[in-house]
This record gives structure tokens, sequence and C-alpha cells, in this order.
């Protein structure tokens, strides 16, 4: 069947994936992927010539295939959950990239998630493409290494959100620009994360990028573990009214790294000045293998303690409106990247965002920008104005029937 020029809906997707739940094949593999689109495939193959990264020939050599060009986002961003739900699976998490040690137990089937490697925002395309062939390369070993040991297997290989939103030329320039935000919001959005005691939630947290880099040579991902799959231990999370602490613990994110925590440090207290209580993030903290402890002081994050915080940008570099600053050695080995910033620890209600306080003031620099060609605009036009009105007609007029008419210089 083709589905070209059709965006597959949660529904259908369900309906396209029966058959695989019905044959004799108990086990499933799924590679799971931040970004990716139907256009890398061919765009990334044709660009570069011999530097082709999808070098693996498991869909033609399959019995049975299929491609879905467009999927709904919310379909792909519940298909793990979908998944877990359609059959008594024995699930197995993997970020570990030597995927060739994976035991797999065939008295029961199998789901195999594997977490690709994140193709980071901000790369060139040569970068992109290497991430691209070395996650090509993984899932020709994992393939490959089932296939020897004759085990049968089904393979999806998908991703959270499209790397390409495609544009519509047919539509007015009126609704254009609303058609680009839907089509933003939607192809990124995932719920928060949220941390619970009994029944009430007292943190929400939540970043459309969240990514760190250690010693400038290890890049690590956090997105998809921490709202996608949520893969992440928030159990050392601690709440109350005056302090409250958010915890978030990794299992081998990454190579090289065999547990992480990150902690956010908050704290809400009473302001004579305003008179009113305020929340304050005042601390962010990474613990590596339990050992390396860097700790980060934070400015610019507070909001009143009724309201949540956001943020555009916050992170280790001058440039972002919210800094973490480096407060010890091993910090100083550390660069966070946070986009989209919301958080919120105190005074949640309905496990909802409250109004949000944002971190930009309100004279941004377009602002200034605007507010100064404004200025110079009305100074040329008074200027002008002035001018038009030193302007002087003519009071005497040459009639030819009689005299000539004689002006003084003085006049």
């Amino acid at each position: 069947a083709l589905h070209e020029g059709h965006v597959v809906s949660a529904q259908e997707l369900t309906a396209l994936l029966q058959p695989v739940f019905t044959q004799n094949s108990g086990n499933l593999i799924l590679f799971l992927q931040d970004t990716l689109s139907i256009e890398d495939f061919t765009y990334l193959s044709e660009s570069y010539g011999n530097k082709n990264p999808f070098q693996n020939e498991i869909l033609q050599s399959s019995p049975s295939s299929l491609v879905l060009p467009a999927v709904d986002c919310k379909a792909t961003r519940y298909l793990l959950s979908f998944l877990q739900e359609s059959g008594d699976w024995k699930l197995t998490n993997t970020t570990n990239l030597d995927v060739s040690q994976l035991e797999v137990n065939t008295s029961k089937p199998n789901l195999l998630v594997v977490q690709l490697q994140p193709l980071a925002s901000g790369l060139n395309e040569i970068s992109t493409l290497e991430t691209i062939a070395e996650n090509d390369k993984i899932i020709g070993r994992l393939t490959m290494d089932l296939q020897e040991r004759g085990i049968h297997f089904s393979v999806i290989y998908t991703a959270v959100r499209p790397s390409r939103i495609s544009r519509r030329t047919d539509v007015v320039w009126e609704l254009r620009r609303q058609l680009m935000a839907t089509e933003e919001d939607d192809s990124s959005s995932y719920p928060p994360l949220n941390v619970t005691t009994g029944n009430d939630t007292c943190i929400l947290f939540y970043a459309r990028n969240f990514s760190l880099n250690a010693n400038n040579s290890v890049f690590i991902d956090l997105i998809n573990a921490t709202f996608v799959t949520q893969n992440v231990d928030t159990a050392s999370s601690e709440c109350s009214n005056i302090n409250t602490t958010l915890s978030l613990k990794y299992t081998k994110p990454v190579n090289g790294i065999s547990s992480l925590e990150i902690r956010f440090l908050m704290t809400n207290k009473f302001y004579e000045g305003s008179a009113r209580n305020w929340s304050t993030l005042d601390s962010v903290e990474i613990v590596q293998d339990e050992e390396k402890f860097a700790k980060f002081n934070v400015s610019v994050i507070s909001a009143p303690a009724e309201y949540s915080f956001h943020c555009q940008l916050v992170g280790t570099s001058n440039l972002h409106p919210a800094r973490l600053i480096p407060t010890n050695n091993e910090a100083k080995n550390w660069d966070v990247f946070i986009s989209t910033l919301q958080i919120q620890g105190f005074n949640i209600e309905n496990n909802q965002f409250s109004y949000a306080s944002d971190c930009t003031g309100f004279f941004t620099p377009g602002i200034w920008m605007g507010l100064a060609t404004s200025i110079v605009l009305l100074w040329i036009l008074a200027y002008g104005i002035h001018m038009i009105m030193q302007l002087t007609t003519n009071s005497r007029f040459d009639d030819p029937k009689g005299p000539a008419l004689s002006v003084p210089q003085t006049e």
C-alpha cells in the first residue's frame, strides 16, 4: 500500500501494526531516534555521493516491509506505551551502543528499545551525516547478530519528532504564520515531567532541549529519557513548602558514564520589599558516577510563589538570559543548554503549570531597536514638515496687459 501524501493518525498506525503482533515472531526491536524524516533518506544519500549513511539493506531483504513517510507526532510519541500494552513483552531498554552483547531470551516475547544517538540541534550537515551513519551501523550490528543466532524479529525504525517540517505553499499569506506556528508546536510537544507526593503533584518540569556537554567531548541529550520514554528516576526528589529539590537520575546515559544525577534546588521565601513569597531556583548540581560533583549558581530564575518560571534559554553560556555560573572546578568541565525551560516547585494546582513569569524583561533588544528606529523616522518626518512650513508662495503676479511687475531685492 502507498502512503505518500498522507499523515498517518494514531488509530491508523495501530491498525497498520497489528500484523506485527499476529506473526509467529515474538520479538520486536524499536530503534528510536530523536529526529528523523523521510526526506533524510534521499537528501543525505544523494548530496554526499559515496558517503551514503544508510548502508543497511534490511528493508530490501525483509520478506515484508512497511514505509510510512509521515506519521502524526502524537502517534509516535506514545508508540512505546502502545507497544507495551499490545502484548506480554519482556521489555529491555538500552542506550549502550555495544548492542552485540545484548542477551535475548527466546522463551518469551521480547521488546527491545534501542535509544540511538541524538542528532543535536545546531550541528552542520556533515556531523548529522556522521551521526546517522553511526546509528545505521548500530542497527546493522544488532540485526546481523540476531540473524546469525537464528532469532526471528520485526524492526521499527522511527523518531520522536520530524527533522524536516514541510511547508504548505498553497496557503494564503494571512494564514501562513498561524500554520507554521501550529506545525512547529505540534512537532515538538510532549507532556511535562511531574513529581508526585501521594496523589498531589509537587514539581513540574518541561524543556524543549535539555543537553549537556562534558569536557567538550561527550554530548548527552536528555530529552528522550526525561520526557518521552521517561527513563529517569525521580525518587530522590524532595518537596516541602520551603525547600524543593528536583532530582533526575539517569543510568548509562552515554558510553563512559555509568550514572548521572542532576538536581534543581528551589526555595520559597518571603520578601518584605514586595510583601509576598517568591520561589527561586538557587542552584543546579551535577553528580557523575556518584563521585564527580559540579555545582552551579543560578541567576535571574525567580517568580512569585504562585507562578511557574519560564525562560527561552538557560545555560552556561554568557549569551543566555538565565545563566548557570560554575562555583567549583568540576563545574567548569560541563556545558549545559536548556531551551524553553518551564519549572514550578510550589503551589501546583490541577497538575498543571500556573501562569508563567518569564525571564525576559519587557524591553527586549527588539523593542529597543524598534523604538530607536521609530524615533529616527519621527525626527525625519518632523524635519520635513518644518522645511515645508518654511516655504512661501508669491503674493503678487505679473499682468501681461499692464506694466511689468517690479520686485525689490528686499522682498
